[in-house]
């Protein structure tokens, strides 16, 4: 007996980190990105929700990006894969800084304390799509911006997982952060740094999964493929 084929695994991300994390694990996979407004994402779902923890807001946005490629043609019979960082300090979520004075800031708020980084990982299943179930409540609140929905194929088997590390940052001095934040590494990054980058002379200790705060955990990816019935060395290339 032949054995059954895999089904494809998309990546909806543009991220290089997330893209180097799979291909140093062998792992074969497309990448299709989101068109998701994850300012706007949030301020949807606050105004229609409610409030959210970072943990939450970060598994938030990775179900809405995942779903949103997941209702394309594209993701026909693939497995697709969305992710989402936020970094906590004090409480207070912080999402990617964009411009130089903002980075500075944050790191001015960062130096010599821990902050926590959440990465949530959704994982959707298109290839068992249900046509009889109805759209995803998240969906109706998110269509407005996806200018997608899952109504005509209904309710996506999915798996979910948030994973949170905590990181401790030593002493960089103004002209340091200063220089680091024009650098413009951590511009596109939860919490104005990458672990993998420049950032790590300025990073005392790290508590937690490394590939999570990079952008993607393979263990976590292992974990839900296995709630999906599959094995992720299924995606794995010899």
């Amino acid at each position: 007996m032949t054995a059954q084929r895999a089904p494809r695994l998309i990546l909806a991300s543009a991220s290089p980190a997330r893209k180097a994390i799979f291909e140093k694990a062998g792992i074969d996979f497309e990448v299709v990105v989101s068109e998701v407004d994850e300012r706007a994402a949030v301020e949807t779902y606050v105004e229609t929700a409610g409030p959210l923890s970072p943990a939450d807001e970060a598994l938030m946005l990775a179900r809405t990006k995942a779903e949103d490629v997941a209702s394309g043609n594209e993701a026909r019979n693939a497995l697709v894969l969305g992710c989402d960082s936020v970094f906590e300090l004090d409480g207070t979520a912080y999402g990617k800084p964009y411009e130089v004075e903002v980075a500075v800031q944050r790191w001015q708020q960062m130096r010599g304390d821990t902050g926590t980084l959440h990465t949530g990982h959704w994982l959707v299943d298109t290839t068992q799509a249900s046509k009889q179930a109805a759209a995803s409540s998240l969906d109706q609140i998110f269509g407005v911006f996806t200018g997608r929905t899952l109504a005509a194929d209904g309710e996506l088997p999915a798996a979910a997982e948030t994973v949170s590390s905590d990181i401790t940052f030593g002493m960089p001095t103004d002209e340091q952060i200063r220089a680091y934040a024009e650098s413009g590494e951590g511009l596109n990054c939860a919490g104005a740094f990458t672990l993998e980058g420049r950032a790590a002379e300025h990073i005392e200790k790290v508590e937690g999964d490394r590939e999570s705060i990079i952008g993607v955990s393979t263990a976590a990816l292992g974990r839900m493929l296995e709630r999906l019935g599959h094995d992720i060395t299924e995606f794995q290339t010899s």
